[in-house]
């Protein structure tokens, strides 16, 4: 959020940090926390701390930044519909990956949840694609989803935009950009591809 504010791609920083020989480990940013760990063992650390006397605010601070990136994701969104002359209501969206993380069937704190809500509580139709989770299972948050269905990739360009919320390795991103209308990447799958369609967040 900082680097787009200053007109800095975060991923060609990375990329350059990257050059180092040596000690340089890589954080890649994304559409917000997912996962049975991160999401809740920090703020459980916070909590323990706290009988303790111990403050810990960097990592509350972290995770109030973390909790905030669905929004950040809306925005970007809104944005990329509002350059093709788009409102976000009334838009189809198809998200891809409802995964936590690439290439597993686990959904625990997914954040694609979180973005399905807000961009359905904006007005939005939505769908997700994932080829690890066929259909949502019940879920401790988010009832209003169960038993949604993934949609084939057959009909991506019959969406006002999708949304890559989790880079499966066996998705074809050269084609999903060739037949989205536009697209927003939230992990940089579509790095290599050039395209103006691709709006990074």
């Amino acid at each position: 959020v900082i680097y787009e504010k200053m007109g800095i791609d975060v991923w060609e920083v990375i990329e350059a940090c990257s050059t180092k020989p040596f000690g340089f480990m890589p954080f890649y940013p994304g559409p917000g926390l997912g996962g049975h760990c991160i999401p809740i063992d920090p703020f459980y650390l916070t909590w323990k701390a706290r009988e303790h006397g111990v403050t810990t605010r960097f990592i509350e601070l972290a995770g109030e930044i973390n909790t905030l990136m669905p929004e950040y994701v809306i925005q970007k969104i809104i944005f990329a519909l509002n350059r093709e002359g788009k409102s976000l209501k009334n838009s189809r969206i198809l998200l891809f990956g409802l995964a936590y993380k690439k290439n597993v069937d686990d959904t625990r704190e997914s954040v694609t949840f979180k973005i399905m809500e807000l961009l359905e509580e904006k007005g939005a139709l939505t769908d997700y694609n994932d080829p690890y989770i066929p259909q949502i299972k019940p879920t401790r948050k988010y009832k209003q989803f169960v038993g949604k269905k993934s949609v084939s990739l057959e009909k991506i360009d019959q969406y006002d935009l999708t949304a890559i919320l989790t880079d499966h390795t066996s998705y074809d991103f050269k084609t999903i950009v060739d037949q989205s209308k536009i697209i927003v990447d939230t992990r940089n799958a579509c790095g290599s591809i050039k395209s103006n369609k691709i709006v990074k967040a």
